[in-house]
């Protein structure tokens, strides 16, 4: 039986080789970079079992992982991939109650050219 840590991260890269998640992780001061890395290893852990407040399902394969930090608040959004793999594929700082239409049509963009890359469901 496979182990529940089994489950691996991975960052969506552009067919130019660019991370727009790692980038903006690069953008966050140390402290709330610290927030999502405790947050990464708990949806690792948790995976598909993981619920509120950690993470919320937005729509189709779309979920968010949910961190705040020094007032403001962040989401990473991301889904489950063939082979126990969570791929992360859009960052943003929320200032809306309602998370931005063009915030999840990004991220679905790039899950479907996640899936042309590595072909597959």
């Amino acid at each position: 039986m496979a182990n529940q840590h089994d489950w691996t991260t991975e960052f969506y890269r552009s067919e130019e080789g660019k991370s727009p998640v790692e980038e903006f992780l690069k953008g966050l001061d140390d402290k709330t970079q610290a927030r999502f890395i405790w947050a990464i290893e708990q949806l690792q852990v948790q995976n598909v079992h993981a619920g509120e407040p950690l993470v919320k399902h937005l729509e189709g394969k779309l979920w968010e992982l949910r961190r705040a930090s020094s007032g403001n608040i962040y989401r990473l959004l991301y889904f489950f991939f063939t082979g126990r793999k969570i791929v992360f594929v859009h960052g943003f700082q929320k200032k809306t109650q309602k998370t931005p239409r063009r915030e999840i049509e990004l991220a679905q963009t790039r899950l479907d050219d996640y899936i042309k890359q590595k072909g597959g469901e």
